[in-house]
């Protein structure tokens, strides 16, 4: 049981488990002529194993660091439970599970665009762009925001300007959410030469960039009820989910206290979490 439960956390489950909730309300909200029974189950499946495969990727590639980092010194491959040869071929059978349910059930622009969200996550940012600039969470931010635009073309089959709002939502929120992180474990990332921006550029001038991409975030997740996507109830309670997320960022920025980046990272999740939870209500309710 205990390697089984390794290998589940091999494929980090929250963080795919978020993913495949905002490619469902991609599905969901994509025009189709009946409710989208085979692309929810099988697409959401397609993906998920993808998912799932770039992040055992991403502990593989690494595990050099993981050791060095006490949020992660104890990743399945970094305590030695799981070998890096095993956990390749772990990887390997996922995407190759993945993607042929993709091509064969879905179609294959969402076969397409998953394997290059893959190759972006765990080669672009994970072996070069987190080491290269301290800006590595901006550039390499589109991998992990594309699952709204999978579930959209997975019912579909073509990509479109709402699609698109969606992902760009989740784009603009990774900088702050990923950023209070590294304020809070900026040790950890000093420790593993990783260039995060507090690191590079200070914590103050992280904590304007955070407060920026607050502000932008606000303005970007209310596109979806300019252009008639959602109504009343999304616009209320994004509008209430944003006002907390504000406060959170204006404590952090005018604190000292590092729990307050720690708490601003929690709730940023939370928060993603509830939007794309309340643009499923709105559509259905």
């Amino acid at each position: 049981m205990s390697q089984i439960r390794d290998y589940i956390e091999l494929c980090k489950p929250r963080v795919v488990l978020l993913m495949i909730l905002t490619a469902l309300v991609g599905m969901c909200l994509a025009p189709s002529v009946s409710f989208p029974i085979t692309p929810m189950i099988l697409g959401s499946m397609g993906i998920a194993l993808v998912a799932a495969s770039a992040a055992a990727l991403n502990h593989i590639a690494d595990q050099h660091i993981d050791k060095l980092m006490r949020r992660t010194e104890h990743r399945p491959i970094a305590k030695g439970k799981i070998s890096t040869v095993h956990s390749l071929y772990f990887a390997g059978l996922l995407c190759v599970v993945g993607m042929l349910i993709l091509f064969v059930y879905i179609n294959t622009i969402t076969a397409i665009l998953t394997f290059l969200s893959l190759i972006g996550y765990a080669v672009c940012y994970t072996l070069y762009l987190k080491y290269a600039t301290p800006q590595n969470i901006v550039i390499g931010g589109i991998a992990g925001a594309v699952p709204p635009l999978l579930g959209w073309t997975a019912v579909t089959g073509t990509m479109s300007p709402e699609a698109l709002i969606l992902v760009l939502i989740i784009y603009v929120w990774t900088p702050p959410h990923f950023w209070a992180l590294a304020i809070h474990r900026l040790d950890d990332y000093a420790k593993a030469k990783v260039p995060m921006l507090p690191n590079t550029h200070g914590v103050a001038f992280t904590k304007l960039n955070i407060l920026f991409y607050t502000i932008l975030l606000i303005c970007v997740s209310i596109l979806p009820y300019v252009i008639h996507m959602s109504g009343i109830i999304y616009l209320v309670g994004v509008l209430a989910a944003n006002a907390i997320f504000l406060y959170y960022v204006v404590r952090l920025y005018y604190s000292d206290d590092s729990k307050h980046a720690l708490n601003t990272f929690k709730y940023s999740i939370h928060y993603l979490g509830l939007l794309f939870l309340l643009l499923l209500v709105d559509h259905y309710v």
